[in-house]
């Protein structure tokens, strides 16, 4: 058996890349051998899944090959005794609440946001698997993880799932999920109410693993920038892990201190890239499984080859695609598709903030002011909403930008948008309000 296995693993050296062997293949063990099967162990529940889904068919071809007969592969689990007393992450995974998951001291954590629901391809298979060996606490893997990439690929989604993967296996841990823009106001703050202690205590001694996002809005930002320095410097002379992410390579980011520069390049850098065709479909493939959405095939493929930007204008087409077939009481089809996309391609460039403020304001026939106003009055509520949500699918604008731009924090953005996805989801009049919008943004009628 032993011998067999020694035999595939160079297989599978020879097809599969250095890092991914390094992380999925290595750390698998032969356990037991019987007439036609051969059962490997895995040292945990996500590298089993991981295995199967990626190298399932490899490894069966490779074990057949290396056996001279047809052997199927069974992966196990491996047993830890240390680990009985601990629910595994599955376990723990399915109890999460049908909200944000809430922490001491930091944001809120999407729960969709996690290793499991990530669309691994070939532009972010490296990302993926530092930010889960980071998480796992692998042997060997780094304390610090830089995660770049441009806006809308799944940077922000890699950082929480660590967040959520941390608390859920160790639940001990101190998570503390934060722009860089929260860590200047909450600094800002606290030397205004005399506080500064507090807010030093908080991400010096009373956090295990820092999340810190957007780091890019440091520039320029002096003061921040020493404090951070000086919090990092703190965490990692602890051992703490830290996650940071950014639309620049921190040596790209202007005005910039040198000290906190050397800071964010001290750990692993991933970048993650624009999903290729194949990985655009399964993105695609997913979102209509998790939206109870009906699409051809022929659709998904279509979207998939046409929208190449980024994950955000792909389930902006599908989205395009469902509500507009729905609005007309027709059949989702090609020639819808192409109007969609045409229409996405055609004038996405053309809308900003500004242009899906104005075009609310006429359809709801409300002020600007009433718009990013304090108030909450249902005729303003919903019409916030609505423009909050256009605004993340036909801008390139970070959550934190949107919310700021309508006066609101990043919790209410994150609610709003939530509130408008349920609406179109329920068939009713929001679906038919956004899709309306929606049509007349991409025919350029803003």
């Amino acid at each position: 058996m032993e011998q067999i296995w020694t035999t595939v693993k160079s297989l599978l050296k020879e097809k599969i890349p250095g890092h991914s062997y390094r992380m999925w293949i290595e750390p698998i063990t032969p356990c037991q051998y019987e007439e036609g099967e051969i059962v490997l162990s895995c040292p945990n529940l996500f590298s089993k899944k991981r295995v199967v889904d990626h190298y399932g068919r490899l490894i069966e071809n490779a074990v057949s090959h290396a056996a001279g007969k047809t052997l199927k592969v069974r992966l196990v689990v491996r047993s830890d005794p240390k680990e009985d007393r601990r629910p595994t992450f599955a376990d723990r995974q399915m109890k999460l609440p049908e909200m944000d998951t809430a922490y001491t001291g930091g944001r809120f954590l999407r729960k969709d946001f996690t290793f499991d629901q990530f669309v691994v391809g070939k532009n972010s298979d490296f990302a993926y698997s530092a930010a889960l060996s980071l998480a796992a606490r692998n042997r060997g893997t780094q304390n610090a993880l830089y995660l770049l990439s441009k806006t809308g690929l799944g940077k922000s989604h890699l950082s929480q799932a660590v967040g959520h993967h941390i608390l859920q296996t160790f639940p001990d841990e101190r998570v503390c999920y934060i722009t860089a823009e929260d860590f200047m106001n909450e600094m800002t703050d606290s030397y205004r109410n005399s506080s500064l202690h507090r807010f030093k205590e908080k991400y010096r001694r009373n956090c295990d693993v820092l999340l810190l996002e957007d780091v890019q809005f440091l520039s320029g930002k002096n003061g921040t920038q020493q404090e951070l320095s000086n919090t990092l410097e703190s965490l990692m002379n602890a051992n703490k892990k830290i996650i940071y992410s950014s639309s620049y390579l921190p040596s790209d980011i202007p005005k910039l201190d040198e000290k906190l520069r050397s800071r964010l390049c001290c750990g692993l850098i991933s970048k993650i890239e624009s999903p290729d065709y194949k990985t655009r479909v399964r993105i695609l493939e997913r979102t209509v499984r998790s939206g109870g959405y009906s699409v051809p095939d022929q659709v998904v493929q279509y979207l998939a080859s046409e929208l190449t930007d980024d994950v955000r204008q792909l389930k902006s087409g599908l989205i395009g695609v469902t509500a507009q077939a729905s609005l007309l009481g027709s059949e989702v089809d090609l020639d819808l598709a192409r109007r969609v996309v045409k229409n996405i391609v055609a004038s996405r460039e053309g809308i900003t903030l500004d242009s899906i403020k104005r075009l609310v304001c006429k359809y709801y026939n409300v002020t600007l002011t009433d718009l990013v106003s304090r108030s909450r009055r249902q005729a303003i509520v919903r019409p916030r909403q609505v423009a909050m949500y256009l605004s993340r699918e036909y801008t390139e604008h970070s959550l934190q930008t949107i919310g700021k731009s309508f006066n609101r924090y990043h919790a209410t953005t994150l609610h709003a948008l939530k509130m408008v996805e349920k609406g179109i989801k329920e068939n009713g009049p929001v679906q038919k309000h956004v899709a309306f919008l929606s049509e007349r943004l991409e025919k350029g009628k803003h």
